[in-house]
């Protein structure tokens, strides 16, 4: 792949046009008469690259190509991993991985809990100089004690707590909504109030104890209207939620696990909900929670199959498709919710990275063609716009399409 000059941008005869400061942008010799438009790098602050331990799913190499194929030059990884990273040895095999094969920046997670088992505290001091916040995603803190005291360390290392917003027990072996579809299909559902119900709790204890706390993969309107009064009242918070949850709710499940993921596919008021969050500023910015699983881990439906789906490299083309084509955002905000706000929020600079995109391909969605190992997406077959040609990181080219 072609490498770049770092000092300045290279325009055929007008073909390019720029969105974000253009100030720092790398070298692109852009070919005449294609109109292109270059974006700043993207950040997403939630994926699973489930490596150490699950290198059949994903590896920091598959996963970190994939997201600069999806135009993304920043990744933080989550910490559901083996060995957990949990301490400064745990964290440095992580750290290994990344050193040796990530081509973009890819910041790790700390585990709140010692193995994200809910019971004991992880070294959150040792880990701090190396982590990008503290989370147990994928697992809910259940002891409000124990992220209490969390949120009192996690301050004093002026680290974000990022929480995955989860009561165990209110879930009763649900896997998707307790809504509609569940009923009429003879599903176990997960209730909306699972999620909100900790967040609730959570933002009590922000309150007290002035921890930066940020909510992952919001996915409820009570969720919503919980942060946007946090957010009136001062607190030091902040949320994402997903593309999946934007575009998609209940009527759109099918009985196959590309459909499963954690939290579920909500009502449309729910999605409703979350489109007016965007729109008003509650919600901060859009993560993908990029979570491989094994195509045999997938093929088992809605009832048995791992939870998750993949979205690195989906997200951008259906976000422009879905929201700003439809009028429902500008291309300004949109990457501002997939760049500058979780950069800023998360204190990952943008240097030299950018994507090269051709907003005007389209193409139908094709797990076949994927760089992520995972291949499990409910958007499968749905007709986009947007085709990433480059992506730059650091001044070096990590993903060129030729044109």
């Amino acid at each position: 792949m072609p490498v770049f000059d770092k000092n300045k941008v290279l325009f055929g005869e007008g073909a390019a046009h720029f969105i974000g400061d253009a100030s720092a942008a790398p070298v692109c010799q852009i070919l005449k008469n294609h109109p292109y438009t270059l974006l700043p790098g993207f950040c997403d602050v939630h994926v699973h690259l489930r490596e150490p331990g699950f290198s059949y799913k994903e590896t920091i190499r598959t996963g970190s190509l994939a997201g600069a194929r999806g135009g993304y030059t920043a990744l933080c990884a989550m910490p559901n991993l083996s060995p957990v990273p949990d301490s400064p040895e745990h964290l440095a095999l992580q750290q290994a991985i990344i050193d040796r094969d990530a081509c973009i920046d890819v910041r790790p997670y700390g585990a709140i809990t010692l193995g994200q088992r809910g019971e004991t505290l992880a070294d959150l001091e040792g880990m701090a100089p190396g982590v990008v916040a503290f989370s147990d995603d994928g697992k809910g803190v259940q002891d409000p004690g124990l992220m209490r005291e969390a949120m009192v360390r996690a301050k004093a290392l002026g680290k974000l707590i990022a929480a995955h917003c989860e009561d165990n027990r209110l879930l009763h072996g649900g896997y998707i909504h307790d809504g509609a579809y569940a009923a009429a299909h003879g599903h176990r559902g997960i209730c909306s109030e699972s999620e909100w119900g900790p967040i609730a709790r959570d933002l009590e204890l922000a309150a007290e104890t002035g921890c930066a706390y940020h909510v992952c993969h919001v996915s409820t309107k009570e969720s919503v209207a919980l942060l946007r009064q946090a957010k009136r009242d001062g607190l030091n918070v902040s949320c994402e939620t997903a593309p999946h949850y934007l575009l998609l709710d209940e009527n759109d499940l099918q009985e196959d696990g590309r459909f499963k993921m954690n939290p579920p596919l909500r009502s449309r008021e729910d999605r409703e909900a979350l489109l007016e969050g965007l729109a008003d500023g509650t919600i901060d910015m859009i993560a993908t929670d990029h979570a491989p699983h094994s195509a045999e881990e997938k093929a088992k439906g809605l009832a048995h199959s791992a939870f998750g789906v993949v979205g690195l490299e989906t997200a951008f083309p259906l976000l422009y498709t879905g929201l700003v084509r439809e009028g429902v955002l500008s291309l300004e905000a949109l990457v501002d919710l997939l760049c500058h706000r979780p950069r800023a929020r998360f204190g990952l600079p943008l240097g030299a990275d950018y994507s090269l995109w051709d907003l005007n391909a389209s193409y139908t969605i094709d797990p076949a063609e994927f760089l992520s190992l995972g291949r499990a997406t409910p958007f499968a077959g749905r007709r986009v716009f947007g085709r990433c040609k480059l992506t730059v990181h650091d001044g070096n080219a990590v993903f060129y399409e030729e044109p």
